[in-house]
C-alpha cells in the first residue's frame, strides 16, 4: 500500500565526532511522532532542517545506525549550514 502524500516525516541525527565515523540516526517517525520529534528540537533549541526527500531517504535507516555513505554529502551540507549559524549566534553575544 502506498503511503499517504501530505503525511510529515521527521528523522533526527546525532554526530558524535570523537566515538561516530558518521551521523546516526536517532528518532524517526511520521505524523504525530514526527510533529513530537520537531517540536522536542525546537524546544531544545536544535536547529530543524525541511528536506521532504532526505527525511524520507533516512526515515528507512535503522534508529541507532550511521547514515549510509551515499547521504553524507547531504547531510554533510546541512551540517556546515548549522555549524555556521552556531558560529553566528556566538559572534552575536
Amino acid at each position: 500500500m502506498k503511503e499517504q502524500e501530505g503525511v510529515r516525516k521527521a528523522v533526527a541525527l546525532q554526530y558524535n565526532s570523537e566515538q561516530d565515523k558518521a551521523p546516526r540516526v536517532v528518532a524517526s517517525g511520521r505524523g504525530a511522532i514526527a510533529d513530537k520529534i520537531i517540536t522536542t528540537a525546537r524546544e531544545a533549541g536544535v536547529p530543524v532542517h525541511r528536506d521532504t526527500h532526505l527525511a524520507e531517504m533516512l526515515a528507512g535507516i535503522d534508529i541507532g545506525s550511521e547514515i549510509p555513505v551515499e547521504l553524507y554529502q547531504m547531510v554533510a551540507e546541512i551540517l556546515v549550514f548549522i555549524y555556521s549559524l552556531d558560529l553566528g549566534a556566538k559572534k552575536l553575544k
